[in-house]
Parts: C-alpha cells; structure tokens; sequence
C-alpha cells in the first residue's frame, strides 16, 4: 500500500474474544483495509485480514488482546502498511457502555480508561474487551489520539418518561438504573443517511429505525433527537434477537430461582445466550431459520412469528409516540438482507400510509434505497449502516481538535 495513512482513522472494535478492525478515510469512507483476529485465548486462534484485493490468513494461538492487536500491527506491516511508522490520525474505539458519564465522543487518557473500566457492571460482557483493546492499542500507538466513542451516547438525553423505570427511585438513583440504549452510533448514522436520502431536514423529520442483527434494538426519533429506543440498561431488553430474550415478565427470574433453583449466573445465560431466536428454534442465523420453516419446522415457524410480531408491536408503539412517522428505515444484518422480514413486519399497514413495493423490496441491491411505491405517505428504506465511519467520523473530529 503505497497511499498515505497521515488522516486514516484505526477503528477498533474489541469483543470478549475477538477483535474486528478497519483502516479508512473519514471522509470518503474509502477502507484501506479491514480484518478480524478471532478465538483469543485458544490455540487456534487467528486472523482474516483484507487490504488491496487481497485476503491474509494467519492461524497461530493469541494469548490475550494485546496479542491480538500485536498480530494486526505485523499483519499490517507484513502486507506493506507499517501503522508504528508511517503514522496514521487516530484510533477510533467503539465502547458499549457509558452510563451517565460519557455521552461525547472522548479523547481517552488513563482517567476515561478508568471510568469505562467503573462502569463493567452495567456491560459484563463487553466493557472489559474494550478496555483490553484500548489498553493495548495505547500501547503498540502511545502518540496516536485514541478516541472512545460509545453505543450509548445517542440516547444519553432521552426523554425522562422514557428511561425512567419505575422502581424505587432511591434504589435506581443509587445503582445507575435506567434506560441507556444501544447500538446508537448506527442509529445516528442511518437516520442522518435517511435525511440525504430523502432531501429533507433532519430537524423536520419522525423516524423510527430498525436496527436488525444478531442483536436487534428499534428507535423512534424527532427532528433528529431520539425519543425512545427498544434496549435498556443492557442490551437486553426490547426485541427478540439472535440469542436474546427481549422483553419478558421481571418475574420469570423469581420464578427461576425459586422453583427452578436458577442461580444468576444461569438466569444470565439463559436470556442473553441461549434464548431468542435459538431458544425457540435452535438456531439463531436467519438463513438458517428460514430454511427450517421452508421445510415444516414448526418450531422455527412460530420463533419467527414471535419475531415479528415484537417488531410490529414496537412499530405501533412508535407511531402513537411520534404522533405519526414520515420514514421507517431498516439496517443491519437482517434489515438490510431479508426482504421477508420487512414485508412481514409492515404488512397490512397501507390506512397508516405505510406500504412496501414487492420489486423495490425483493431487488438485490445492496445501496440505501427507497422500497415504498413513490406515491406513499410513509417512506420505507433499506439503508446500510457503517459504524466504522461514524466511529472514525467522530474520532477524527476529536483528533482535529487536540
């Protein structure tokens, strides 16, 4: 690679036991190269990395993420691209979880990477890998900015009808508990395409957005400011996904415990691990799910019509919030690649103007796109989300700035 790194962002994106990272332009969001680590911490472990056309597989054991990162780093430098030395803008990190404290893309110094680290109790499961990640990258890049831009700043000025649950305000003021959400810098982003795409103000606009993946939220927006979303202290709560359960009744957990002798640590692996989709069908990729129901799999039958109709159920929901919706967008895996679910999940809506044009929904395209008949009330859109741009849109900005 013989182009210039000096305003590439890095953008990390660090998991328990893997890390997902791309090189690109904030401002084109050309990628220069992208890639995966996979399995720290087992012996076959490795990495799938992609620059100039060209796929780099490594198989080798990566101890931990400083292993992790050190592999991408050689990896770079082996395919021609040495990040120690030709110097890039900033490293863009994406953190899950930043409770009450962070709700700005932030410049991290050993402060904030204490901080996000206080906050492991509200994302088990996720802020420790992104510490992990930050730390190492600190290390292998210790004069690059590293920006930490979190999944739950976009919903950080909710309404406070809308993340206030109603507990004991003491016992909720005391433990951090209320509605953050999740998966806002993808919400932020396709609501933003959205208003490009559509030639419209975002100030002027009610939008709900379907964020479909192997996790899945909902968001409703006003003039470019969310009014609610679907997940809430943890990105457990809202609409059945992948593996987890969305909403249920509070006391299927007493009733666990008490007659089932759940401990907490079950009941955690039951809800975020083995329930949603594979709970009911036994797996949780959605081609798979449909080709189970295309042969007379009841069971992958009714977990898809329990999918759906949480989706629609949040759909209504939104709409009375909104007091009416001028887009209904859909993104990510799912969203974006089963027009199935996205006939399914507006069917029968036209008296609300909401409509979807067969063609438009079925053609294989893969760009943002309108696929509502011209003439709707209610635009429908399939729009790619790009985290990694939004990341290093956000980091470079910082970057700018220091």
């Amino acid at each position: 690679m013989s182009e210039s790194t000096d305003d590439l962002v890095l953008v990390i994106n660090s998991g328990s036991s893997s890390i997902k990272y791309q090189l690109l332009d904030p401002e084109s969001g050309a990628v220069t190269a992208s890639g995966m680590v996979d399995r720290i911490g087992e012996d076959n472990a490795g990495i799938e990395h992609h620059a100039d056309g060209e796929t780099t597989e490594r198989r080798s054991a990566v101890a931990d993420h400083t292993a992790g990162l050190r592999l991408i780093f050689d990896t770079f430098a082996a395919t021609g691209h040495d990040l120690t030395r030709s110097g890039i803008r900033a490293v863009g990190h994406r953190v899950v979880h930043g409770g009450e404290v962070f709700y700005q893309p932030t410049l991290i110094d050993d402060d904030v990477v204490a901080a996000i680290s206080d906050l492991s109790s509200l994302a088990p499961l996720h802020n420790p890998a992104n510490v992990a990640g930050i730390e190492s990258a600190r290390e292998l890049l210790p004069d690059v900015p590293q920006v930490a831009v979190f999944d739950t700043a976009f919903f950080h000025g909710l309404p406070d009808a809308a993340k206030t649950y109603a507990i004991d305000a003491k016992v909720a003021a005391a433990h951090g508990i209320r509605k953050y959400g999740f998966h806002g810098t993808s919400h932020e982003y396709v609501s933003g395409q959205v208003a490009e795409l559509l030639g419209r103000d975002p100030a002027q606009l009610n939008q709900i957005v379907f964020h479909l993946g192997n996790g899945a939220s909902a968001s409703a927006i006003r003039g470019g400011h969310p009014t609610d979303t679907t997940m809430g202290l943890t990105p457990l709560e809202g609409l059945v996904m992948g593996t987890r359960s969305g909403d249920l009744d509070p006391g299927i957990i007493a009733h666990l415990v008490r007659s089932a002798h759940f401990d907490i640590d079950q009941v955690d692996k039951l809800l975020n691990r083995d329930s949603g989709i594979k709970g009911l069908s036994g797996v949780n990729d959605f081609r798979e799910l449909q080709r189970l129901i295309d042969n007379g799999d009841t069971a992958a039958k009714l977990a898809y019509d329990v999918y759906i109709h949480r989706l629609r159920r949040y759909l209504g929901a939104y709409l009375i919030d909104l007091g009416g919706v001028d887009a209904i967008t859909f993104t990510a895996g799912v969203g974006e690649n089963s027009p199935q679910v996205r006939a399914d999940a507006l069917a029968g809506l036209s008296r609300f103007g909401i409509e979807v044009d067969p063609t438009a929904n079925t053609a294989k395209d893969r760009t943002a796109r309108r696929i509502s008949p011209p003439d709707a009330e209610v635009a429908v859109l399939v729009v790619p989300t790009n985290e990694e741009l939004a990341i290093a849109r956000a980091a470079h900005r910082v970057a700018e700035n220091t």
